[in-house]
């Protein structure tokens, strides 16, 4: 009979936006956390990077990207730090708030946020789970109780799993939450003092009741080699877990079959960045496809981490097969001879794409998303942070033009890991969308969460001087693309169906703030 036809992969004019704006709230600047969940989208965001984030991210500007010079320390707290989950029904077409963060007594002696985001989602069943329940990893504050793990199991009532910080009060973040043989699997990232994305600290721990708060740890710290910061990104493939490091000298993948006692027998599969060495700092994405896994990379702080002098430069793909080899598939040619076989160099032909942030598989297809550092530009200083390549560049068509017709987020998709086709170049024709944080498979469609901290005010340059003003394309988007109508369930309207089927559906705007 042969192999079926793959279905048609989606285009540009396949994606509907099924909210803008920070889901009407322009501080709602990451759709950090993406999952289906009993029949809905979830989204847990992360709140006002760029304003909160000021101190912790090295960025030398001209004049700061977004406003917050009206906020009092108690209205910050209060409206706009809280961390928010929401959920999406695509039969109605309506989005609500089901969670917002509670304000707690921080170690300063003031009530905060206790976190300002979500980083991590993941459904799993525990020993105490009467069935599959969401997990959610925080992005806690500095003056809170460190990283935690919020969980529920109707998706409407939340509670956290970890009082107290699950790895210790040093420890701010969790990226990971990753189910394998009935445990699940994280590591901290971010740690206090504005190391978001690397916790100093390389272990892994499992759980098989983290409802319970109970984890151990199950590698040797940094896999003995104390270049590897964090564990920066995990995923399952052919009976093995997977881990990608940060490491200034190159990240390493290592793998294990978990099986026996912890700590468990690791295997490194690639170091020293697959022989790039700084220029892939870290393994930012996983996710197995037809028979291989498929790491992307990066740099941290959108491809050029000015502390530690790394960078610019583009992401790259690799393909790792089960006996641990690997090819080249996006990237820069190597003194080995290895040659990028979709014939793109790094960053798909563009060194403003730093990470290769999220990979995801629908319908037979492989997708892309690109972290696109063209919007920041506009407010760096004009002598630092660029190379000279991309100096020349501004030279050539300006800044302006370059930020207008090359800024915004990529969408690439292959139907093999070797021929790619762009599905937008653009941010989805908003600038501000400079990121895509997630790419979500799911029975109503493929749905693409961006990362847009460009809200709810931004800087703009009139007459040689700068402003801020207020920014309806500020804030995360999420979208959907299906080119196949879904089927509505039984006792829904087919009309109702029909609305989020395909381009034409109605736009929506939220329906319900909480």
């Amino acid at each position: 009979m042969g192999n079926p036809e793959p279905r048609p992969g989606l285009r540009l004019e396949d994606l509907r936006k099924t909210c803008r704006n920070g889901l009407g709230d322009g501080f709602n600047s990451y759709a950090h956390a993406m999952g289906w969940f009993e029949g809905r989208l979830y989204v847990g965001t992360t709140r006002a990077v760029l304003q909160k984030l000021k101190t912790m991210i090295p960025l030398q500007t001209e004049f700061w990207p977004v406003d917050a010079s009206d906020l009092t320390a108690t209205d910050f707290e209060e409206r706009v730090a809280p961390a928010e989950i929401w959920r999406f029904d695509p039969v109605s077409d309506h989005w609500e708030r089901v969670f917002r963060s509670p304000l707690i007594l921080g170690s300063h002696g003031q009530y905060i946020a206790r976190e300002m985001g979500f980083r991590s989602l993941t459904l799993f069943q525990g020993t105490s789970d009467s069935k599959p329940a969401l997990y959610l990893g925080n992005f806690s504050r500095a003056q809170g109780p460190g990283a935690q793990i919020v969980r529920s199991e109707d998706g409407v009532h939340f509670e956290a799993v970890s009082e107290g910080g699950l790895m210790g009060l040093a420890f701010t973040s969790i990226r990971l939450l990753v189910p394998f043989k009935g445990k699940l699997f994280t590591a901290p990232t971010g740690a206090k003092g504005g190391n978001q994305n690397a916790s100093g600290v390389c272990m892994i721990f499992e759980s098989d009741d983290p409802a319970s708060g109970i984890w151990r740890a199950v590698n040797e710290p940094g896999f003995g080699d104390p270049g590897n910061l964090t564990v920066f990104i995990m995923n399952t493939f052919e009976d093995h877990l997977y881990a990608g490091t940060f490491n200034n000298a190159g990240f390493q993948l290592w793998r294990t079959d978990a099986e026996g006692t912890p700590p468990y027998r690791w295997q490194c599969v690639i170091e020293g960045g697959a022989g790039r060495g700084a220029l892939n700092q870290v393994a930012v994405s996983l996710i197995p496809f037809k028979g291989a896994l498929y790491l992307g990379t990066g740099i941290q702080n959108g491809g050029c981490d000015l502390k530690n002098n790394i960078g610019p430069a583009g992401a790259e793909i690799l393909r790792v097969h089960p006996d641990g080899s690997w090819d080249l598939l996006v990237g820069e040619r190597r003194a080995d001879g290895r040659f990028p076989a979709s014939g793109f160099t790094d960053g798909f032909n563009n060194v403003r794409n730093g990470y290769i942030w999220r990979m995801g598989a629908h319908d037979g297809w492989l997708y892309a998303g690109t972290m696109n550092w063209s919007s920041i530009l506009r407010y760096m200083s004009p002598d630092i942070a660029t190379s000279a390549k991309v100096r020349r560049i501004i030279e050539l068509i300006g800044l302006d033009n370059l930020v207008d017709e090359e800024g915004g987020s990529e969408l690439w998709r292959s139907c093999d890991g070797e021929n790619w086709l762009p599905v937008d170049r653009r941010g989805f024709g908003n600038v501000y969308n400079y990121g895509i944080r997630n790419i979500v498979s799911t029975p109503a469609g493929l749905f693409i969460g961006t990362a847009n901290p460009f809200g709810p005010r931004v800087a703009v340059k009139e007459d040689g001087q700068w402003t801020y003003t207020d920014n309806s394309l500020g804030g995360l988007e999420v979208w959907l693309g299906n080119r196949v109508p879904v089927q509505p369930a039984a006792g829904i309207p087919k009309a109702l169906a029909s609305s989020f089927n395909g381009r034409n559906g109605p736009l929506t705007q939220p329906l319900s703030q909480g």
